[in-house]
């Protein structure tokens, strides 16, 4: 079925292009994201596909007390700000509380909800009434159809745009599972719908979440089989050093390969004969 386009910025979501929001999963530090978004829109660039930077000023949900947050939100607002400035693109950043909105929305292209407040009424109109897109995140204890109550909320509370993303449902203890029906039935509420990639990858819980990024091209291949409109993930170039979720970015070095496969998939479902490497 089709869905409503949303634009962020200069990428446009539920068109024909499969659209990108990727970047380090928390900001550590002004060169790491800006580095980052230059590679990635180059990348994205090169392939012809809409692409958004995504990078959060604050982790508030953390396994430990002892976890890296991320800068804050007035260093980290000033960052994305010069990402947005000096690489171009549109930005995207978690939003945790009602009071971050405002000043989120002056530099942010979208906002975007993260899973364990998916069901926070409040939240969420005030989202919508910022004037820009949402994205918001399944609830990894949510079903799939429980997102039409999402959807209406943001509808009445003015939305400039929906996103709604798959990130994993918890499945027994400390794991995650994707179920490739979920995506079907959230587009059917209208809205385009993004897989993400690596969050869906974790083992929640511990000291510190861990994760297996092994299956990371394996579920994002089977994603865009099932016809999402966007992937997301996270994207560092040391995983193995950076101050959140080690265990599933993927190196920054591999994005372009995944792109390529993910791209020649969207291809072949779409009836295009594919001209990519």
């Amino acid at each position: 079925m089709s869905v409503k386009t949303v634009t962020i910025g200069t990428a446009r979501f539920g068109g024909e292009a499969l659209a990108v929001i990727a970047g380090p999963c928390a900001i550590e530090s002004a060169d790491l994201v800006l580095g980052a978004a230059e590679k990635l829109r180059a990348a994205c660039d090169e392939r012809g596909l809409p692409f958004v930077f995504k990078s959060s000023y604050k982790k508030a949900n953390r396994s430990s007390l002892d976890s890296y947050t991320g800068p804050g939100l007035e260093a980290g607002l000033a960052a994305l700000a010069r990402v947005r400035r000096e690489i171009g693109v549109p930005v995207l950043t978690d939003v945790h509380e009602i009071g971050e909105v405002a000043a989120v929305a002056e530099v942010a292209d979208c906002l975007q909800v993260p899973a364990f407040l998916s069901r926070q009424t409040d939240l969420l109109v005030a989202c919508a009434q910022s004037g820009k897109p949402v994205n918001v995140k399944k609830g990894q204890f949510l079903a799939p159809d429980d997102m039409r109550q999402v959807v209406e909320k943001l509808e009445r509370g003015g939305a400039a745009g929906i996103l709604l993303t798959e990130r994993g449902t918890s499945f027994g203890h400390h794991d995650l599972v994707v179920d490739f029906r979920g995506l079907v039935v959230m587009r059917e509420l209208g809205w385009p719908v993004v897989h993400d990639v690596t969050h869906s990858l974790q083992h929640p819980g511990g000291g510190v979440t861990g994760g297996d990024r092994r299956f990371a091209e394996p579920l994002a291949l089977a994603a865009v089989a099932a016809g999402v409109d966007a992937l997301f993930f996270e994207t560092h170039p040391d995983p193995e050093r950076a101050l959140s979720d080690a265990a599933t970015q993927l190196p920054l070095d591999r994005v372009p390969a995944l792109l390529d496969r993910a791209a020649r998939v969207r291809d072949a479902i779409a009836g295009r004969v594919s001209t990519r490497a």
